[in-house]
């Protein structure tokens, strides 16, 4: 398929979730609606997925979508944000050169205290998604308790200004998930969004990680719509990225073997599905 560049004004309103998702959740959300804020249209350079069974987000109910299944050499970029935003010039940076889409799982507790931060992310014409409130395990809380992390991390991510980059996806913390979890996010209008790999980088030195060890679970793991997982930011006031010093040598390596970057956000609107 040939490359082409799209004009995304992306707005996924709670509102608008509410309209697939029935009045009972309107009940629940009802006081989280939002009308439009200012923005600016962002170019985003984005590569479709091939078109494959199932259609739109529903498609990607009742599963924990791992790998977007096409059999075209496509991979998406990932970033989870629960910590700082070390290395966040450099990852953008990176993205911008290589005008490479990525999404960003982003805590609410992060959102809150880096509004500016969120922002940046958004500006550069890159997607949100919600990683919970204050990352915990979720096996851990009641259900009116999960539902509130959802709903909070929600809340404080278009309480930054960046409401119209924020997308219908949603990672569980630690990737703990289960049937009866998906399915009450489902319920909450969010498609649940995992990862083929994790490059390990947030690990650190100190956890035994190098860019090279990163580099090759990034590599190894290629395949026909995989899923990448990388950190943005350090654990334990450190400032060490490792995935920031990897992103441009994957990238590199993904060009170099046919592979090309799309937005998740062209799972909504092509039809595409994940397994």
């Amino acid at each position: 398929m040939p490359f082409r560049t799209v004009i995304i004004t992306y707005h996924r309103s709670l509102a608008r979730r509410l309209l697939w998702t029935g009045p009972v959740l309107a009940v629940l959300l009802g006081t989280l609606v939002q009308g439009p804020a200012a923005h600016r249209t962002q170019t985003v350079a984005v590569h479709p997925a091939a078109a494959v069974d199932g259609q739109g987000l529903r498609a990607l109910f009742g599963s924990e979508n791992r790998v977007i299944h096409t059999q075209e050499r496509v991979v998406a970029v990932t970033f989870n944000a629960a910590w700082n935003d070390a290395g966040l010039d450099s990852i953008l940076g990176e993205l911008a050169r290589r005008r490479a889409p990525a999404t960003f799982f982003l805590t609410g507790e992060f959102a809150h205290r880096h509004p500016s931060v969120v922002k940046r992310i958004a500006a550069a014409g890159h997607g949100l998604g919600n990683h919970s409130f204050s990352h915990p395990h979720f096996k851990s809380l009641a259900k009116a308790g999960r539902q509130q992390e959802v709903v909070a991390a929600d809340r404080a991510l278009r309480a930054a200004g960046a409401a119209r980059a924020v997308t219908p996806f949603f990672r569980f913390p630690y990737s703990e998930t289960s049937p009866a979890h998906i399915r009450e996010i489902n319920a909450l209008g969010y498609a649940d969004i995992e990862f083929t790999t994790d490059t390990n980088g947030w690990k650190g030195t100190q956890g035994g990680m190098t860019v090279d060890r990163a580099v090759d679970r990034a590599l190894d793991a290629l395949r026909p719509g995989a899923v990448l997982q990388m950190h943005l930011g350090a654990s334990q006031g450190r400032t060490e990225v490792i995935d920031a010093q990897a992103l441009p040598r994957i990238l590199t390596a993904l060009t170099a073997r046919g592979y090309r970057v799309i937005d998740l956000r062209t799972l909504l609107t092509f039809n595409s599905s994940v397994t």
